[in-house]
């Protein structure tokens, strides 16, 4: 017996902390703080509504151009080979981005190459989340009736990530840009180290036929569509990510101008929201052991819709961040139940396919939300924010309501 050979239980038990966690936690950061710091660079250099909405869009629109190649690749190649060279790509795109600013900080061309990272990164985080959301399921699989243990760690590291990611990102942005890019740069860096050291059997999944390639959206579309019980709840979490995605967006303009707060504060509106949701996954891995699946995410789904239709009133900061923590601690419970139905349900060999037609469809709305944001004009945010929550109330109810006897969410 050779070394390949060694009983999976010894690679998967030796491989999970070095080749799944400690890399995701380096990603999640890394991203996270790309994803906050960006939009916020844009508003504090140009003070426009409408640009900040662009680049919350430019962000967006190559993460989902992304997920056609990201899935397909990650079955064909494996997980850990995929995510060194997204994180490295990253890595070096953000060193050049900061090199610029520093040579250029304001003008036109400042603001060319703070779109071009918005862009850049965000199809390159897409090829990393693909990836480590692959190594995660597989783990998952091999936890059988626990596999809902370890989603939640996963999602525990995400939003452990979003929690300090936004805060820093805003904190160092007082310093300056070149600063902020620098870090998200040494994580990338360190998330690419990290996945040299993982061991191939933790982490790749599976491996697609060459034919594949060109096909993995549509693998991943047919696969969805032969397991209504993950399309229902992929359904239902689309029209919910509409009210959240808007939230995101029109945040900066939301807590700066109405509001009257700093950069800071908006960070910190995001931060308090995914301690929330830290709290929320690690109490829903516990009660999901006791009452299932469904119970759950339907409590979740209620929750997330009337702190959404609330939100749009707040009629302060502290109001406004209270409820948008409550929606995303309750996005966080159905995003539990949303894990643990995809590992337990995708097949093995189409996992990677599927898993990024589910996450496209999921991710589609933010965009969307950009657009909007865009368009509206300030005044005018909380009434597109209502009518997101009253859309996010009925797709959670349609969802969770033709899901409730599905034996795939009581088992």
């Amino acid at each position: 017996m050779t070394g390949h050979n060694t009983p999976r239980h010894a690679h998967h038990a030796a491989g999970l902390l070095r080749g799944i966690y400690l890399p995701r936690t380096a990603d999640a950061l890394a991203s996270s703080m790309s994803t906050y710091g960006i939009p916020l660079l844009v508003l504090a250099t140009t003070h426009s509504a409408a640009l900040t909405g662009l680049a919350f869009a430019l962000e967006w629109i190559p993460r989902l151009a992304a997920f056609g190649w990201a899935g397909s690749i990650v079955d064909r190649r494996g997980a850990s080979v995929v995510f060194f060279l997204a994180s490295l790509g990253r890595a070096l795109a953000l060193a050049v981005g900061a090199g610029v600013l520093s040579l250029y900080p304001d003008g036109i061309v400042a603001s060319v190459t703070v779109m071009a990272l918005a862009a850049v990164t965000g199809a390159l985080t897409e090829f990393s989340y693909i990836a480590t959301e692959t190594a995660g399921a597989a783990a998952g699989r091999r936890a059988g009736a626990q596999a809902h243990r370890v989603q939640a760690v996963l999602l525990g590291i995400d939003q452990t990530a979003t929690l300090a990611g936004p805060a820093l990102a805003g904190l160092l942005l007082i310093a300056g840009p070149q600063g902020m890019l620098a870090v998200i740069a040494v994580l990338s860096l360190l998330a690419a180290l990290l996945a040299l050291s993982t061991p191939p059997s933790a982490v790749i999944l599976a491996r697609a036929p060459k034919s594949r390639m060109g096909a993995g959206l549509l693998t991943g579309w047919h696969t969805i569509r032969s397991l209504p019980s993950l399309g229902w709840l992929v359904t239902g979490l689309t029209l919910s990510n509409l009210a959240t995605g808007f939230l995101q967006a029109a945040g900066p303009v939301i807590v700066v101008n109405h509001y009257a707060q700093s950069t800071t504060a908006v960070g910190l509106v995001w931060s308090a929201a995914a301690a929330a949701t830290l709290v929320a996954v690690t109490v829903c891995r516990f009660v999901i052991d006791r009452l299932g699946l469904w119970p759950v995410g339907a409590v979740c789904a209620a929750l997330a819709s009337l702190a959404c239709l609330a939100a749009a009133q707040a009629p302060d900061y502290r109001s406004y961040l209270i409820l948008v923590a409550v929606l995303m601690a309750a996005e966080g419970g159905m995003t539990v139940v949303l894990r643990t139905l995809r590992s337990r349900l995708i097949p093995p060999d189409r996992f990677g396919s599927a898993l990024a037609t589910s996450i496209l469809i999921l991710l589609l709305p933010f965009p969307v939300a950009g657009v909007l944001t865009a368009l509206t004009p300030p005044d005018g945010l909380g009434y597109v924010i209502t009518a997101c929550a009253v859309l996010q109330g009925l797709g959670l109810l349609l969802a969770f309501a033709r899901l409730r006897t599905d034996p795939a969410l009581r088992t």
